[in-house]
């Protein structure tokens, strides 16, 4: 089975804790995903910011989105997965944690792509991709979403 290589998108855009959330939410918007990986000083993923979490965590709240971080927002600890992962592997990891995407480590633990849903639904035979859609999907199992 292909690894997560085969459908991640390589170097996506990221923030450290302290980036405004204006700038990740804009980040968002020029590279048209839903998700920012938050690294540490050494390129280590701590943590993702999903616009959910924006919403939820933030917007909902009535916190201060002029002066609020990408730590305010973000869910953390990450779960990741390495980049010898199969894509059954990351799907599994999905399934178990009810996450629609997931950070990809190289072998030093530094942030080298992000895999989602998505990808693996336009790669993936059609019944692994309905499959992870109802695992992911199914409400009430009270993981935190990112």
């Amino acid at each position: 089975m292909a690894n997560v290589t085969s459908v991640m998108t390589a170097n996506p855009a990221c923030c450290t804790a302290e980036t405004p959330l204006r700038d990740v939410a804009r980040m968002m918007i020029d590279n048209d995903c839903g998700e920012i990986p938050v690294v540490d000083d050494r390129g280590m993923p701590v943590g993702v910011v999903t616009d959910r979490d924006i919403t939820i965590r933030i917007v909902a709240e009535g916190r201060d989105t002029m002066n609020a971080t990408a730590s305010d927002a973000m869910s953390a600890p990450v779960k990741t997965v390495r980049e010898d992962s199969t894509i059954k592997d990351a799907t599994a990891l999905m399934e178990t944690a009810k996450i629609r995407r997931v950070p990809v480590v190289g072998n030093g633990g530094k942030l080298t792509g992000i895999v989602s849903l998505a990808d693996i639904a336009l790669a993936a035979k059609d019944k692994m991709t309905v499959d992870v859609v109802k695992e992911v999907s199914e409400p009430g199992k009270g993981a935190a979403r990112h």
